[in-house]
C-alpha cells in the first residue's frame, strides 16, 4: 500500500482528546442500544413468541425511523450549534431507550424502537460532523478508529453485562442500564463541551429545504450516499440473526453467548487504534479493499458452519469483526472528506439516513430469507445471506473507489 506523508501523525490537543472520548461514549451507548437487539434476539423471539419476520421488523423499525428522522433534520443540521443538536437528540434517545426498558408487549416495543430511532439515528451523523469540523483529514482515520471503539466496547462491557442483567431480570434490563449511563454522558457534554459553531460563519440565507435539496442534488455527494448505503446493507442483513444462528446452528449455549460477544469486542478494542493509524498512514481505499476481501472469505466460511467447538466460533467472530471494522474506519474517514464544511451537517444527516433506511430494508429482507421452523430449530438459509453479502461487498468496493478518486481530484485541484 502507498504510504502517505508524515503529517498523518499530527498530535491531538487535550481538548481534542476530550471530544474524542465524549463522542466515543455517546457512540458506545447508541451502538449498544442497537447492538443489544441481536444477542437478545433469541430471548425476545422465545419470550414473545415472535417469528423471524416479526423480529426483523423490530430491528427495521429503528432503522426506518432513524432514516426518516435524518432526512427531516438534514436541512437544519448546519443551521445550529452542533453541540446543541447533539444534546437535543441525545435527550430524545434517552427517552426512547427508557420506553424500551418499560415495554411490556410487542406493539409497545415497536413504538419504543421507533422513538429511539428518530433521535438516536441522528446522533452518529452529528458526531461525524463534529469530528470533521475539529480534525483535519490526516487525523480522521485515528479519530474514526477511536469512535468505532464504541462498537467494540459495547461488546466487551455492554453486551455481556446486558445479557447478565437480562438473564436475571428480563430482556428489558439492558435498556435501563443504557439509560443510566447515557444520563451521565449527557451531563458531561452539557457542562464540559465547547460550542461547535465554525460552520455557521459559512452559512448562506438558503432555507433548510433548499439547503437539503442542494445537498442531495450534488452529484459527488450522491456517490458518497450510495457508497455508505451499500456499506451498511451487509451488516444489517446478517447481524440481527447472529445469536439465533450461534445458539441453534453452532451449538453455542446461552451462558457462552456473553463470552462470545466479549471476546469479539476485546479484539475490536485492540485492533481499532491500529486500524486507525494504518488508515491514516496508507491509502484509505486500498486499505478498505483489502479488508473487504478478507471479510468476503470469512463470511462465506462462517455462514456454512455447522456445530463446531466453541473456540472456532470465537475465532471466526473475531475475524469477522476485524473485517467489518477495517472497512468502516477508512470508509467513514473518506465520507467526512467529501462534503464542504458548510454542507457537512446536511451531508452527514442524509448519509446516515440512507444508511439506516438501507439497513432497515436489509434487516427486513434478511428476515424473509432466513427461516426457523420453531423456536428451537436451526436457522435455515443463513448461508444464502452470506452469498448476498459477498455481492454487496463487491459493489461497495467499486463505490468507495469512486469516492476516493473524487477526494483526490479535489485535493489536487485546490
Amino acid at each position: 500500500m502507498t504510504k502517505v506523508s508524515s503529517d498523518s501523525q499530527l498530535k491531538f490537543s487535550p481538548y481534542q482528546v476530550f471530544v474524542i472520548v465524549l463522542l466515543a461514549l455517546t457512540q458506545f451507548t447508541v451502538v449498544l442500544d442497537f447492538m443489544v437487539m441481536s444477542p437478545l434476539g433469541d430471548m425476545l423471539m422465545k419470550s414473545m413468541d415472535l417469528t423471524t419476520a416479526q423480529f426483523g421488523f423490530a430491528v427495521s423499525a429503528y432503522a426506518f425511523s432513524a432514516g426518516i428522522s435524518g432526512f427531516l433534520t438534514a436541512g437544519f443540521a448546519d443551521k445550529f450549534d452542533r453541540k446543541k443538536l447533539l444534546l437535543f437528540f441525545y435527550v430524545g434517545f434517552i427517552a426512547g431507550t427508557l420506553a424500551c426498558g418499560l415495554a411490556t408487549s410487542y406493539p409497545l416495543l415497536i413504538a419504543a424502537r421507533i422513538i429511539t430511532g428518530i433521535f438516536g439515528g441522528v446522533i452518529g451523523s452529528i458526531s461525524m460532523a463534529i469530528a470533521a469540523d475539529l480534525f483535519v483529514l490526516e487525523q480522521r482515520g485515528r479519530v474514526m478508529g477511536f469512535l468505532q471503539m464504541g462498537f467494540g466496547a459495547s461488546q466487551v462491557l455492554g453486551i455481556p453485562i446486558g445479557l447478565f442483567l437480562a438473564n436475571q431480570w428480563g430482556w428489558q434490563a439492558p435498556f435501563l442500564m443504557i439509560v443510566s449511563i447515557s444520563v451521565v454522558i449527557w451531563l458531561i457534554a452539557l457542562i464540559k463541551m465547547q460550542p461547535v459553531t465554525k460552520h455557521l460563519t459559512l452559512q448562506t440565507d438558503k432555507s433548510p429545504l433548499l439547503h437539503l435539496w442542494h445537498t442531495i442534488a450534488n452529484r459527488q455527494y450522491r456517490i458518497g450516499f450510495l457508497a455508505t448505503a451499500f456499506l451498511s446493507l451487509g451488516g444489517f442483513m446478517m447481524m440481527p440473526w447472529g445469536s439465533v444462528f450461534a445458539i441453534n446452528n453452532l451449538g453455542v449455549t446461552t451462558h457462552q453467548l456473553p463470552i462470545l460477544f466479549m471476546v469479539a469486542g476485546i479484539s475490536t478494542l485492540v485492533i481499532m487504534p491500529v486500524i486507525g493509524k494504518l488508515s491514516d498512514r496508507y491509502d484509505k481505499f486500498r486499505f478498505f479493499a483489502l479488508a473487504s476481501l478478507w471479510l468476503i472469505v470469512v463470511v462465506v466460511i462462517y455462514t456454512h458452519l455447522t456445530i463446531v467447538p466453541f473456540w472456532i466460533v470465537m475465532a471466526f467472530n473475531v475475524a469477522m469483526m476485524m473485517g467489518i471494522m477495517s472497512r468502516m474506519v477508512p470508509a467513514m474517514a473518506l465520507a467526512t472528506a467529501l462534503p464542504d464544511m458548510k454542507d457537512r451537517g446536511a451531508f452527514m444527516s442524509v448519509n446516515s439516513s440512507l444508511q439506516q433506511i438501507a439497513g432497515g430494508f436489509a434487516a427486513g429482507i434478511g428476515g424473509m430469507i432466513v427461516v426457523q421452523q420453531n423456536r428451537f430449530s436451526p436457522l435455515e438459509h443463513y448461508d444464502t445471506l452470506g452469498f448476498v453479502i459477498v455481492g454487496l461487498t463487491l459493489v461497495c468496493i467499486f463505490l468507495i473507489y469512486r469516492v476516493s478518486r473524487l477526494i483526490k481530484e479535489r485535493r489536487n485541484d485546490s
